[in-house]
């Protein structure tokens, strides 16, 4: 999802990679201290994967202060961007520091029924409007995540 996001057409962006092999294009957050990301944060379309490395090396006020530097760049630019989270990898209280300070939190969840595995993403905040009531269905192909936009009737 990170890398759909920020290799959208026609619009450039920078992408921070803590937690896997840096490919090209990629910047690598290797030896990175969350002061020296932002400036690094070029383009429209930008992604910090993943954010909870960084709290683990460096703190959770670190993290939180490198989300709110990072919104107050994107509002200036008018850009976006993402901050991967691993769930159950940071304390709850780290975690619960992360999700206030988001303006949009969206989770993948995986879901086995017999032999089949059902994917879904959940919106869990949208800042400043209503979430939707429903697991939204998706399908990982070789372009990305495909949502399924379809309801079933039963």
């Amino acid at each position: 999802m990170a890398r759909q996001f920020w290799q959208s057409e026609g619009e450039e962006g920078t992408y921070i990679m803590y937690d896997a092999e840096v490919e090209p294009g990629m910047v690598s957050g290797t030896g990175l201290a969350p002061e020296d990301i932002v400036p690094l944060l070029k383009g429209k379309r930008l992604v910090v994967d993943s954010i909870s490395t960084l709290v683990l090396k460096h703190g959770i006020d670190a993290g939180v202060n490198l989300i709110l530097r990072s919104r107050d760049l994107v509002l200036s630019e008018k850009a976006n961007i993402m901050f991967v989270h691993y769930p159950d990898v940071l304390p709850q209280t780290a975690e619960l520091r992360i999700v206030r300070s988001a303006d949009v939190v969206i989770e993948l969840k995986e879901v086995i029924f017999m032999n089949e595995i059902e994917r879904q993403l959940a919106v869990h905040k949208l800042k400043g409007m209503a979430v939707p009531r429903r697991l939204i269905p998706f399908l990982i192909n070789e372009k990305g995540i495909e949502l399924s936009t379809t309801s079933r009737v039963v």
